[in-house]
């Protein structure tokens, strides 16, 4: 639940980061774009590495934690797993562009649910091992008195309160912001979608993902405890060790218990699933911020759509051939996807709230934007160092990811960059803006029109009607070449947005959208983060049995609200769509067979 409610947080003030690039960056590729039009080159350089490597850990928490899975599970090589997952998913991106990845991501989500659904009427309704909420009650019961938690009330499975948990929560909530403000990932769909779903998109979409870990995790993490002392248990009579924990088997011993080597298969599906939908997106980040961020910015600017899109390409397979390699290093070490979430935001926290700033605050200045990353991150890495060794003795694997020592060093990282970014812009208020108009077009304004290069301008803060029509002040063109028009080619990764999407948002709409993401927003924040865990946490309360069984229940219907928001209201948005494809296709396999040949008008023509 901890796991769910902070990045769920994340993504909910993400909608604010959504809609303020809809109404002020509407030609933004990628995020350091944005920062090097409004902070320069150190900044945006800055940010490239943040952007960079939080891509990187990212991905590296997909890849590894997959292929440790898989490897435990299936018995395949965890080094060939580490790149058959990255080069799988590079092949269809590079054959299909982001649309396919859309496409991938509704179907593997489909998939995904169905498996969630198999594994939850199980262990609610009808195993035999399991079988009810009040029978799975009964085995905790007896789990907490075979297997008790230290730090836990009574040492029981059925408490809130857990020390260990609460300190992950930290930890987790400076890397949310991390794995989702400095993750290109979400800045490409919020530059893709339209202006006016953009907020809505990320809204409902942190409320469908909230539903994941809680309701898979009540059954599949729960269920791993109260299977532990069953024959069919993988490690029977032993629990898992906390190394087979922290590469995440619990889920798939629960898996094997409950339906034996079809529960492997089926949890290996749903894995595959989860993790190239997921790789897709950072496959798709890392080649946006290689394409638009070093060649076009630092080697060819005037490179044409086409060789774009080649470059594109050649990210994807380079990143996929860093990422595996970097993940069979990882796993040669010993390190595993409870270590890498457990430290990640004290390599990229620093630059989390630093990022958001720079759209969300106007104050922002260029002083506090390129230095406090940096000195978020040398904090970060003290503290973390310092903790782990005086609390220690030593610094090792297993003792740097220690939650309790990764948690100083998390911490640290992310409030140092936030306090320092609001110090420095206080103390050197002073703010760089680009006057080049490559720059400017590529951030702030439509495709296709005059460029206005006035310094009084950035794209966190167009200029004022003031500014523009002062004495002496008129703004002229830029000089320079006119932005190139886009050319459809099929793998949309670099050209995919329609023009009307880089149209400046109304600020009728901007005003109404603002207001509905902070509401959401402070509501979740009192109800999912302070009043229900809190409550639960500060009471001491260990669940009775009816109490139990209403979290299951309110569990499982999240999931089933997760479910309708990802699969089946997207049917519903698009059922004009979805009918004329259906025509269309219905009038192909007619003429295919002899049938009246579809009328080609302009419209089919330009859509050919």
């Amino acid at each position: 639940m901890w796991y769910g409610a902070m990045g769920t947080f994340q993504i909910l003030l993400f909608a604010l980061i959504a809609i303020k690039i809809k109404a002020n960056a509407p030609g933004a590729h990628t995020f350091p774009e944005i920062v090097l039009a409004r902070h320069g080159k150190v900044a945006h350089l800055t940010y490239l590495f943040n952007g960079l490597a939080t891509n990187l850990l990212v991905g590296a928490c997909l890849v590894l934690g997959g292929s440790q899975v898989v490897a435990a599970v299936s018995g395949m090589n965890v080094y060939a797993a580490c790149f058959l997952i990255p080069f799988v998913v590079a092949a269809y991106v590079i054959a299909g562009g982001l649309r396919s990845t859309f496409i991938a991501d509704y179907v593997h989500t489909v998939i995904l649910f169905i498996a969630i659904f198999v594994f939850g009427f199980l262990v609610y309704a009808t195993s035999d091992l399991v079988g009810s909420p009040s029978k799975l009650y009964d085995l905790l019961e007896q789990a907490s008195k075979t297997m008790p938690i230290p730090g836990n009330v009574d040492e029981s499975y059925l408490s809130f309160r857990s020390v260990d948990g609460l300190v992950f929560a930290i930890d987790l909530f400076a890397a949310g912001f991390s794995t989702v403000w400095l993750d290109q990932a979400y800045w490409q769909r919020a530059i893709a979608s339209k202006p006016e779903t953009s907020v809505r998109a990320y809204l409902l979409g942190g409320i469908a993902w909230y539903g994941i870990p809680f309701g898979f995790a009540t059954a599949m993490g729960l269920g791993c405890a109260a299977l532990t002392g069953n024959p069919r248990f993988p490690t029977y009579p032993n629990p898992l060790s906390t190394a087979q924990n922290g590469a995440g088997l619990s889920s798939p011993a629960t898996a094997i218990t409950l339906l034996g080597q079809g529960g492997a298969v089926l949890m290996l599906i749903l894995l595959f699933m989860a993790v190239t939908s997921s790789t897709s997106a950072e496959l798709i980040g890392v080649s946006s911020l290689l394409t638009f961020d070093v060649y076009k910015t630092y080697i060819k600017p005037d490179a044409s759509s086409a060789k774009l899109v080649q470059i594109s390409h050649y990210g994807i397979c380079l990143y996929a051939l860093v990422l595996a390699a970097f993940c069979s290093i990882l796993n040669a070490v010993g390190l595993n996807l409870t270590w890498l979430l457990t430290i990640l935001a004290i390599i990229v926290g620093g630059a989390s709230i630093p990022v958001g700033l720079i759209l969300l605050w106007k104050r922002m200045s260029t002083v506090a934007a390129v230095a406090s990353p940096w000195i978020g991150l040398v904090c970060g890495l003290i503290a973390w160092f310092i903790t782990t060794w005086k609390r220690s003795g030593t610094i090792t694997v297993e003792t740097s990811g220690n939650t309790i020592n990764a948690v100083a060093g998390n911490v640290t990282s992310w409030g140092v960059g936030f306090i320092m970014a609001v110090v420095l812009s206080l103390a050197f208020p002073a703010k760089y803006s680009s006057t080049d108009a490559r720059h400017i077009e590529r951030s702030n304004k439509i495709q296709g029109i005059s460029v206005n290069a006035s310094a009084a301008e950035s794209p966190a803060e167009p200029a004022t009607d003031d500014e523009k029509a002062g004495p002496g002040k008129e703004a002229q063109p830029a000089s320079g070449p006119e932005p190139e028009s886009f050319i459809p080619t099929g793998n949309e990764i670099v050209d995919f947005l329609e023009k009307k999407n880089m149209e400046p948002m109304d600020p009728v709409a901007v005003k109404k959208g603002e207001r509905l993401a902070v509401g959401a927003n402070l509501v979740f924040f009192f109800i999912a983060i302070i009043l229900v865990p809190f409550s639960l946490f500060g009471s001491r309360y260990i669940y009775s049995k009816p109490f139990f069984e209403g979290w299951v229940v309110v569990s499982f219907i999240w999931v089933w609200v997760s479910m309708i928001i990802c699969v089946i209201y997207p049917i519903m948005e698009s059922t004009g769509a979805l009918k004329e494809v259906s025509v269309g296709l219905w009038r192909d396999f007619r003429a295919l067979f002899g049938g009246r040949k579809p009328k080609v008008t302009e419209t089919n023509q330009t859509s050919a």
